[in-house]
């Protein structure tokens, strides 16, 4: 699972595009300062296997244009009179990034620095369902300059805005085509959203978020391989294979809670019937807890409801018991299949749905290990991880980050400016 993309880089300097190549390169240097500074540029080549003098070369443009900078360390020797060591650090003012998290009830917005250091966030409770999605850009926009002013920085500082959401999101275009936000009507979110901030803007997955965060600062650091699921609202999937998120086909892959179980079963939200969301997200909970008591399904609750879900279940509420019985085994069943067809090293679980309890997350493991074949289970670590929305939100930054780690400045610009041209194409 670790990564060798160093080295990998080596061995395609042959034939490939010596810029494309360089903006590969660049990506690598940059992250490895990012996870170890201070570094020297010795350690950097050892660390990414590029030869030195590629080191020294692309270390010398990033410092000339700011991205990065020195720090003079103590030599060796115990008396620290040695020649000091001249180590590169990132310059955490060279750029400054916001993110967005769309939920069905909270838009969650963070500012961070270069270095992903969070600036100021801003949250905002609001039953996005109910709004036109105009009105929810115009909050977005609200939003975004609340927190870029908490910040101490102005609009022109922003260099790109990053927006996580639930759904069937091409995350090529910006395009949400199906979300339990703006429901099927394909809605150009990134348009409409770089039209009122005036930056770039990338769009993804929330899952997709919270595994770009996990590979930048959390349990996944390091590998080139890992799963996230968020079992939430709806239940998302962040894949990552070779180093970069797996979007699959327009851009819309993983799409782990519309995996089908049963034809004949439930109606989810997609449109689809059996889907894993009908059964095991907070939204299908909430849902199968206030049937038949005169409920409408919009003013449900989810997070009061998870609350004393468990609870209820083993106090003997029969309702609540069956539901967690439905759902356990379902979730058990599709993250059983994840594991069987990637085999990825960790699974990282995390959503509200988790907080449900003890009882209920054993019910999902014991679901896990009676269907996973017995070669394989050992193969994949799960670990459950608590996320707050400040989180997500640093995930959308970090889908920025990682395009201006990747193309620095001009080949950024011309990389998101041919995203909006193909923006506009689709919706024409």
């Amino acid at each position: 699972g670790r990564s060798h993309a160093g080295h990998g880089a080596g061995r395609m300097m042959k034939t490939a595009d010596p810029e494309l190549m360089r903006a590969i390169n660049t990506f690598h240097i940059l992250d490895t300062i990012r996870q170890n500074e201070p570094i020297s540029r010795v350690e950097i080549a050892d660390r990414t296997e590029l030869s030195r003098a590629t080191v020294s070369a692309i270390t010398a443009a990033l410092l000339e244009e700011r991205l990065i900078g020195t720090r003079h360390v103590a030599g060796p020797g115990s008396s620290g009179r040695g020649r000091p060591r001249v180590m590169l650090v990132l310059n955490p003012a060279a750029a400054h990034v916001a993110g967005v998290k769309l939920s069905t009830h909270q838009i969650n917005v963070a500012v961070t620095n270069f270095r992903a250091d969070v600036l100021a966030t801003v949250s905002m409770p609001i039953r996005t369902a109910r709004q036109p999605m105009a009105v929810i850009a115009d909050i977005v926009e609200d939003g975004v300059r609340q927190c870029v002013s908490d910040a101490g920085l102005t609009m022109d500082d922003l260099s790109g805005l990053g927006i996580g959401l639930p759904g069937f999101v091409d995350s090529r275009t910006g395009l949400s085509h199906w979300s339990p936000i703006f429901g099927h009507a394909p809605t150009p979110l990134a348009g409409l959203i770089e039209d009122r901030v005036q930056t770039r803007v990338a769009v993804d997955t929330d899952a997709n978020l919270v595994a770009m965060a996990e590979h930048w600062f959390g349990e996944a650091r390091g590998l080139d391989g890992f799963a996230v699921v968020t079992v939430d609202d709806t239940i998302g999937l962040g894949l990552f294979v070779g180093g970069a998120p797996h979007h699959g086909a327009h851009g819309m892959g993983g799409q782990l809670g519309h995996l089908c179980l049963d034809p004949d079963g439930p109606p989810c939200r997609c449109g689809q019937r059996g889907c894993v969301d009908a059964y095991a997200s907070s939204h299908a909970l909430a849902k199968a807890m206030a049937a038949g008591d005169g409920g409408d399904r919009l003013s449900i609750a989810p997070m009061q409801i998870l609350a004393t879900l468990e609870a209820r279940a083993q106090g003997g509420d029969g309702k609540a018991r069956a539901v967690l019985e439905r759902a356990a085994p379902a979730l058990g069943q599709a993250l059983a299949s994840l594991i069987t067809l990637t085999a990825p090293p960790k699974l990282i679980l995390t959503g509200s749905v988790l907080r449900v309890g003890s009882a209920f997350s054993a019910a999902i493991q014991a679901a896990i290990a009676r269907r996973v074949p017995a070669a394989l289970a050992s193969a994949t670590e799960i670990l459950c991880r608590p996320w707050d929305e400040e989180a997500w939100a640093r995930g959308a930054a970090s889908l920025v980050l990682r395009e201006l780690y990747g193309s620095p400045w001009q080949a950024g610009r011309q990389r998101f400016a041919a995203a909006a041209d193909r923006r506009s194409a689709a919706c024409e």
